[in-house]
């Protein structure tokens, strides 16, 4: 009996050392993976830096160009003015969006801008907020990250902070996002305004496709950018 007990004892021994030395190695494969992604994900960032940083001159103020790699100018300054609901915008767009806002209704549609000017702490805690959204879906912190910033601007390479963008919805009450979105794609450019995150676009723009983003570039940049059907870093290509 003592031989059979020592015998089962060490297959035991042996079946938990296996067990162990494949658990390490799953946790040492997962934790290669995420290095790897996360290897990938700079090299890829640095990759594009390389091929998208534009050199401006800033005096077009209408045509700046901020993405994940050109950044706002550090002595860019704005002057706001202040929407009916609270927003804020550049006021050398107020006009054409007065204007193109004016033709929507016209048309029975009716918009309404839910983000305009933000600040760089209200851009952070935007995507802070963002990036915990996708933790308590599961995802680690450095892929919740990444993610985070297919969607939402870091500070500083935002274009809210500019004043020219505004995110445009519908007065629920009267017209459907659909709607607005639908008229602002056929429209939009004739005011100077251009849907800024295109789809299928998005390895150049760097952000997901969002159809209720436009940014003010001006009459002439923005009808060029609608016939071509071009975003707007294609636009300085």
């Amino acid at each position: 009996m003592s031989k059979k007990h020592n015998s089962k004892t060490n297959i035991i021994r042996k079946f938990l050392k296996y067990i162990v030395i494949f658990y390490m190695l799953c946790i040492a494969g997962k934790l290669l993976i995420e290095v790897g992604m996360q290897f990938n994900y700079y090299i890829e960032k640095s990759v594009q830096a390389e091929k998208r940083h534009v050199i401006q001159d800033y005096e077009e103020w209408n045509l700046i160009l901020v993405n994940a790699w050109n950044e706002i100018p550090e002595d860019y300054n704005v002057t706001l003015t202040e929407l009916s609901n609270g927003q804020m915008i550049d006021s050398r767009i107020y006009p054409c969006l007065q204007d193109m806002f004016d033709a929507m209704r016209e048309d029975g549609i009716y918009p309404i801008v839910r983000e305009g000017y933000r600040t760089a702490d209200e851009q952070q805690r935007i995507l802070d907020d963002k990036v915990m959204a996708f933790i308590r879906e599961g995802y680690s912190k450095s892929r919740a990250k990444r993610l985070a910033e297919t969607w939402v601007a870091i500070p500083g390479t935002s274009e809210h902070q500019l004043g020219i963008a505004v995110d445009i919805n519908a007065d629920k009450e009267k017209s459907s996002n659909e709607e607005v979105y639908e008229w602002l794609a056929e429209n939009a450019y004739k005011y100077g305004f251009i849907l800024r995150y295109p789809q299928d676009k998005e390895d150049i723009t760097g952000t997901a496709y969002e159809p209720w983003h436009y940014r003010y570039v001006g009459e002439e940049a923005a009808e060029e950018i609608f016939n071509r059907q071009i975003c707007l870093e294609e636009y300085f290509d």
